[in-house]
């Protein structure tokens, strides 16, 4: 071991004993608290493992992705060391703690498997790595000085200053306000006591829209003094029953990760509020009406969730139905999705153009010569193309930054958003599908040693996704979505013996084919480029250490037929696992041996790889004569 990875180890250690000892003092708190949680040993595992799938469905389920197992490592530690780069970044882009001046950041950093994960770990965005929620606090810090577009309702009146605001965020944020406007819904104007000085108002509001703390409490041009801020500010929020407001303003600004956390406290605060209010106002105050009745409704501005704006979905029916199309002229077109029966419910959601905004396509809108921003009588209703289950998946999206997708419907988010120009919620949903986590070298490898334990043949009928793979594909083309391009070759290339032979699959490489312009007859497939790419790395990376790149170049041994081996298999009589077989179903492992894709037996595992590697890219080679293509 090198001097200068001891000394580095020396720091680290050190390190850790003084953040150890401030977090035993109560100035800090354990960001990666030790939990031996079933859930978390079992997420432990799945990072370990590297499988995806797993790790998606436990972080949207709310795992501690920060939390450390008894030996000290955290997930991302776990997953940087054992090599599973899309798993490192789906756990930054969760939440994943990676600070480069904390001891589990500079060792997480310090024990990645290679350099791709180090680099990707070196310049994640320190703001995006310890605070997910930055984008969302941020977007509500804007709203108390954002002219374009005009969104407020409610004016707060202050000595001499008037602030212009917004009564849902006031409401949810105040007691005192929520009862104010619940009381009077009308109001458009809210005076506070006199002789509070405007700074302390200033600071109030500040603390409520989630700005950072004042670095100064006084500004240098004002008349008054230090200790009438304070005084103010101690008044009104009694006043408005917002005392945390201490806890945030006046925090150990020597220590970074004090003021961070005290910070990050109170943007959580706000989020629940967010998410309960959605969840338990928002949402149940839908409306499901006959689609024919739906432009009819008048929904006043003077409602008890403050909706200023209604989003409408229609309930789906077969994809193959016809709808007439000068009907959903007004609605925003999303791709290939089903359409409503003409007898169908419309689903409407009062919802706040203050988060709708969050959304381009909503912020542009709003901000132009559209009626949906002229004044009216009483709340607009503009139809989204998409299912209601989709439009209230982008709702919570848009309310809370929680995006807990089903993937039955992830294609569909998929379009709307890209539809939406929405692109952190098409990351998003791309995210939702590619971390399948199946189309992964684990879950392949998993999947043949239950194929093999069960007696089963060798070939495998395609599993059956909530998402159709051919789908997956065209939505990738049609979005232009590489990182979907790029999960779908992995997926096909760890199953190509379950879709080589299929006709669907022939005219998928073909429409790939057809999509360079102009292609001439050797140019290579994009699409057979990456399934040759995976499907070496499926049968390759495996053994890499054990030489099989030497055995894929070297001549197979075959069992000899007239082996005892392949006699008793013959003869029914080869027991496996203590169990007699009876001859009369085929298994992958016999007496020792493995039965390759073909049909043929082979000494061990690694010879079975190299052969069914050879056969699969073949078989690639007989498809693209039968399509008369050359790549």
């Amino acid at each position: 071991m090198s001097t200068g990875r001891v000394l580095h180890k020396g720091q680290l250690e050190a390190k850790l004993r003084d953040e150890n000892q401030l977090i035993r003092s109560g100035l800090l708190r354990d960001e990666n608290p030790l939990d031996l949680s079933d859930q978390f040993g079992e997420f432990i595992f799945a990072c370990r493992q590297g499988d995806l799938a797993t790790c998606q469905r436990m972080v949207s389920e709310g795992v501690n992705i920060n939390g450390k197992d008894k030996f000290d490592y955290t997930p991302l530690i776990i997953a940087s060391l054992c090599g599973h780069y899309e798993l490192v970044r789906l756990l930054l882009e969760s939440g994943a703690l990676a600070e480069r001046n904390t001891f589990q950041g500079e060792r997480c950093i310090y024990n990645a498997l290679n350099d791709n994960i180090r680099n990707l770990l070196l310049k994640y965005d320190y703001s995006k790595g310890t605070d997910p929620l930055q984008s969302w606090s941020s977007h509500i810090q804007s709203l108390m000085h954002r002219e374009t577009p005009k969104i407020s309702d409610v004016s707060l009146l202050a000595s001499t200053a008037s602030f212009d605001l917004h009564k849902f965020l006031l409401s949810l944020r105040s007691p005192y306000f929520l009862k104010k406007f619940q009381d009077s819904p009308a109001s458009v104007t809210c005076k506070l006591p006199d002789k509070i000085p405007v700074e302390s108002v200033r600071h109030v509001l500040r603390y409520l829209y989630l700005g950072d703390p004042p670095k100064d409490l006084v500004d240098p041009d004002s008349t008054s003094t230090e200790a009438e801020v304070l005084a103010g500010i101690d008044k009104i929020s009694k006043y408005l029953r917002v005392e945390q407001i201490w806890d945030t303003i006046f925090t150990g600004f020597e220590d970074r990760r004090l003021a961070r956390q005290r910070f990050q406290d109170e943007v959580n605060r706000a989020q629940s509020q967010v998410e309960e209010f959605v969840n338990n106002h928002v949402l149940p105050a839908k409306m499901v009406i006959n689609k024919d009745k739906a432009e009819n409704v008048r929904w006043k501005f003077n409602n008890p969730t403050f909706a200023d704006m209604i989003l409408r979905a229609d309930q789906r029916d077969h994809p193959d139905h016809e709808i007439d199309q000068e009907e959903h002229s007004s609605a925003i077109p999303i791709g290939p999705v089903t359409h409503s029966r003409p007898d169908a419910k419309a689903v409407l959601y009062p919802v706040h153009k203050a988060f709708l905004i969050r959304c381009p396509y909503f912020d542009v809108m709003f901000s132009s010569e559209f009626a949906e921003a002229q004044p009216s009588e009483h709340l607009r209703i503009t139809t989204v193309d998409c299912s209601p289950e989709t439009l209230e998946v982008i709702i919570k999206y848009m309310y809370t930054e929680k995006f807990n997708c089903p993937l039955e419907i992830a294609l569909d988010v998929l379009y709307t958003a890209d539809m939406l120009l929405f692109d952190t919620l098409k990351g998003k949903a791309a995210a939702t599908i590619s971390n399948l986590g199946s189309g992964s070298k684990n879950a392949w490898e998993d999947r043949s040693r239950t194929n093999a334990e069960e007696g089963d043949s060798g070939h495998h009928a395609p599993e059956v996704e909530p998402v159709n793979i051919y789908d997956v594909i065209r939505a990738a083309w049609d979005l232009n979505v590489q990182r979907l391009e790029n999960f779908a070759g992995r997926y096909l290339a760890y199953r190509l013996e379950d879709y080589i032979d299929e006709d669907d699959f022939a005219a998928l490489i073909k429409e790939s084919a057809e999509r360079v312009k102009d292609r001439q007859e050797t140019d290579t497939i994009e699409l057979l480029d990456d399934i040759r790419y995976f499907l070496s790395e499926r049968f390759r990376m495996r053994f890499e250490d054990a030489g099989l790149d030497d055995m894929l170049e070297d001549e197979i041994v075959e069992v000899n037929p007239e082996s005892d081996v392949e006699r008793e298999f013959m003869n029914g009589v080869v027991t496996q696992n203590g169990k007699q077989n009876t001859g009369q179903t085929e298994v992958d492992t016999i007496g020792g041996a493995m039965r390759t894709l073909d049909g043929q037996l082979v000494e061990d595992e690694f010879d079975s790889d190299a052969l069914n590697y050879r056969i699969l890219l073949q078989k690639i080679d007989n498809l693209l004569d039968n399509l008369k293509l050359d790549a």
